[in-house]
């Protein structure tokens, strides 16, 4: 069966085939008749399968894989609650309007799966249009979403994603599931918006901020921060700020504080 479907290394295909983990999935959610449901990434559409059974209001699929897209609408030609989109992901997620209170599954390719949490935690208005993602990230890259605060896997990341969105692990999932089998394991996680979040009117701010004081991880950020702020230095004193700290040392609620300067300074 999957040898038939041939995975394409540029799009980071890697088709999870688990049932049990597929069911473990879909299981984290209880998805009620009236829910909307947008799936990325549905390759085979053995996920998708497992979300139609519960009966959703409705499910758009977005498929990057045109010969995919065509499979996977022979497969579910006669059920109505489905639609299934041939495009990338971050171009439907940069025009599209998704409406509200989505539920978001999605086994990321490999190869975007940054790109596209950094878009949905960064977009302008909030509450957003989803109430929660479900998410399967190479384990690393998990690893460095849920880091906390100082801990060496601590980055722009955990920055981004801790700022509005509760995230929680659920569990791992072995190379063995996948076709083909991929050289490292994976990890399930999820994410619901926060009500409460401090407050930044431009999330491009706080993008740019950690961009420019973690582009040299390992050094202080007296030198970058400086250029940040074009030489005015006494924006350190005013946050009790330690210019000799490197970007792991600092805290994310000092990241929201420096990004807050930022924006009232140059807007």
């Amino acid at each position: 069966m999957y040898t038939k479907n041939k995975p394409k290394k540029s799009l980071g295909q890697n088709f999870l085939i688990d049932k049990n983990i597929i069911n473990k999935i879909v299981d984290i959610v209880n998805v009620s008749k009236n829910q909307d449901i947008l799936e990325i990434g549905p390759g085979l559409g053995s996920l998708t399968s497992k979300i139609i059974e519960s009966n959703p209001k409705s499910l758009l699929t977005i498929e990057k894989d045109k010969v995919l897209t065509d499979k996977l609408r022979k497969k579910f030609l006669n059920f109505k609650n489905i639609e299934i989109i041939n495009e990338d992901i971050l171009n439907v997620l940069e025009k599209k309007n998704f409406g509200k209170n989505i539920i978001v599954f999605g086994n990321l390719p490999y190869n975007i799966s940054t790109k596209i949490i950094a878009t949905l935690v960064l977009t302008k208005k909030w509450p957003p249009w989803y109430k929660m993602l479900i998410f399967m990230f190479q384990k690393e890259v998990a690893e460095r979403i849920i880091a906390k605060d100082y801990n060496k896997n601590y980055g722009r990341l955990a920055i981004l994603c801790k700022w509005r969105l509760d995230v929680k692990k659920h569990f791992n999932i072995t190379k063995n599931c996948f076709y083909p089998k991929p050289k490292v394991d994976s990890t399930i996680l999820s994410f619901k918006p926060k009500k409460n979040i401090y407050k930044i009117n431009n999330p491009k701010n706080l993008e740019t901020v950690t961009r420019i004081l973690f582009s040299n991880r390992r050094k202080m950020i007296n030198k970058n921060f400086i250029k940040l702020f074009k030489g005015n230095v006494s924006v350190a004193n005013d946050l009790n700020l330690d210019l000799e700290k490197r970007p792991e040392e600092i805290s994310s609620e000092m990241f929201y504080k420096i990004a807050a300067k930022y924006e009232e300074l140059f807007g």
